[in-house]
């Protein structure tokens, strides 16, 4: 059998990322065979996660110009990235000769708030979805969305489910397949609580006011980050 065809791997890393959108998917993919994986920041300095461990950037943006598979994680530090010039524009760089570009959970609001999103359907974390619509995306409510290259995952742990249906797209079906066997993924949760339609009334409005403690005013800072873009745009 021949050798996989060589791939290389980005994921951006910022701080405050939620770590299971990225190493979710990057334990899957790093299984692709014949792949090189990044964690691509600013700097190579150690990068703190929403889970109270850091986690260590492998380039900078200046050391990755281009990559096969682009992928943006999710977490409360998307809004930030979302405002950050110098991220968006290597999220466009490395976007413009990718083969694939995709994203977990609210990775893709930095995609959409790149420009990488308009008159695409994309996937989102359930809490943040209809934010897509601020940027020209079509929200989807799917656990795994495919648009041309575009690859958008749900909350969090859906960042498996997309890898693992990305790997079937690249290697195909059966590697795909052996690579769940080898991970065991064969989820079978203990509650029946991982969406909001069938969460209990109280642990839902627990979620909300989480996201308002740590993420306040989230929805109205990113209608006015999507206003401030296109004014910007249309001004260039």
């Amino acid at each position: 059998m021949p050798e996989a065809a060589p791939l290389h791997i980005a994921f951006l890393l910022f701080p405050d990322v939620t770590q299971l959108d990225l190493t979710g998917p990057a334990q899957v993919l790093s299984r692709l065979g014949n792949a090189k994986l990044d964690l691509v920041a600013k700097t190579r300095d150690p990068v703190p996660t929403d889970a109270q461990f850091p986690l260590l950037p492998t380039a900078t943006f200046a050391e990755v110009p281009r990559t096969d598979i682009l992928c943006i994680p999710g977490g409360f530090g998307t809004v930030a990235v979302m405002e950050d010039a110098e991220t968006l524009a290597w999220v466009r760089r490395a976007a413009a000769s990718a083969t694939w570009v995709t994203s977990v959970c609210t990775g893709s609001l930095v995609l959409a708030a790149a420009g990488l999103l308009t008159g695409y359907r994309a996937a989102c974390h359930w809490a943040s979805r209809e934010q897509l619509a601020f940027f020209g995306a079509e929200p989807v409510a799917g656990r795994v969305v495919f648009d041309r290259n575009r690859v958008t995952g749900g909350g969090v742990t859906a960042g498996i489910d997309f890898a693992l249906a990305l790997t079937a797209k690249i290697r195909g079906e059966d590697h795909a397949k052996f690579v769940q066997l080898s991970l065991e993924y064969d989820p079978a949760p203990p509650f029946d609580s991982g969406a909001p339609e069938r969460a209990d009334a109280a642990t839902l409005a627990r979620y909300r006011a989480m996201v308002e403690k740590f993420a306040p005013g989230r929805v109205d800072k990113v209608r006015a980050i999507a206003a401030r873009l296109a004014e910007t745009a249309s001004d260039g």
